[in-house]
């Protein structure tokens, strides 16, 4: 079937007017679908059995485990509009950047889109957990996972308390690190830290040379990963070049023993302080 064919029924709901318009909901969303990875877990974490009937294709291989397991059991989605909107949902979850067109299209058809801001903070978690039960009826599951997520982040401070500062730096494909401003920068203060992009006047992050890292003689190193993706590009060679490169790979701070990211660091979730955790474990703190 060619392309325009397959939009065919939701040009005509857009321009007929089938799709029934945006309205307040007195009772909670039925059916929910997520279209962005940070939306699916926090959406995973809050929502009630049977209620959240799609999240994006990207859940079920990139979530943190848990969850990516439940996001298998759930439809796929490619944040196409149609493929959405087949899926008749009542709500709509996306994060900031997510197909912005497919977004607006679904908009006109009268569908309630949400979308979370996402902020790389460990403060913005406790807020989108927060909105996110107050959208799907469900504030008393919310209210659990952010006093949880409250009791272990208290536990995590107290555990490096009087542990001496080391300095780090995340060193991922082609070079870049991430800021302190950023998420990975929360979770490099969170394991006890001090991220070194700082110095570099990186607050957000940014591609650093080779040299400068080497310069710079951080304590500690968080390696990216080093396949790019694995698709044999040409770009993910030189990514694995890079982190394998023999100067690094002799660098003090590789040779006190690398750590390296996870699916945990990708969103902001709860399970950023089990990052943190194993951080701290796998630099010997």
């Amino acid at each position: 079937m060619r392309g325009s064919d397959r939009l065919k029924p939701l040009l005509l709901a857009l321009f007929t007017g089938l799709a029934a318009p945006a309205v307040a909901q007195d009772s909670p969303p039925a059916r929910v679908v997520s279209m962005n990875l940070c939306t699916d877990q926090l959406a995973l974490m809050v929502a009630a059995p049977g209620q959240l009937v799609s999240v994006s294709y990207l859940a079920a291989e990139q979530a943190v485990p848990p969850l990516a397991e439940a996001a298998r059991a759930l439809h796929g989605n490619r944040g196409l509009a149609e493929e959405i909107y087949r899926l008749r949902p009542d709500l709509i979850l996306t994060g900031p950047y997510t197909a912005m067109t497919t977004v607006a299209m679904l908009e006109r058809l009268g569908l309630q889109v949400e979308r979370f801001p996402l902020l790389p903070s460990f403060d913005a978690i406790v807020e989108d957990l927060r909105r996110m039960g107050a959208l799907l009826g469900r504030e008393a599951r919310a209210a659990e996972v952010i006093a949880q997520f409250n009791r272990d982040r208290e536990a995590l401070a107290a555990r490096i308390a009087g542990e001496p500062q080391l300095r780090a730096a995340v060193y991922s494909a082609q070079g870049w690190t991430a800021g302190a401003q950023t998420l990975e920068g929360e979770i490099l203060a969170a394991a006890g830290l001090v991220n070194i992009a700082g110095e570099l006047g990186l607050g957000w992050g940014g591609f650093l040379p080779l040299e400068a890292l080497l310069l710079a003689d951080p304590d500690r190193l968080i390696l990216g990963r080093a396949d790019g993706g694995g698709d044999g590009r040409e770009g993910h060679s030189q990514a694995r070049a890079l982190l394998a490169h023999p100067a690094l790979r002799g660098s003090r701070a590789f040779r006190a023993g690398a750590a390296s990211n996870d699916s945990g660091w990708i969103c902001g979730t709860p399970f950023v302080l089990e990052a943190a955790a194993r951080l701290i474990e796998e630099l010997g703190r």
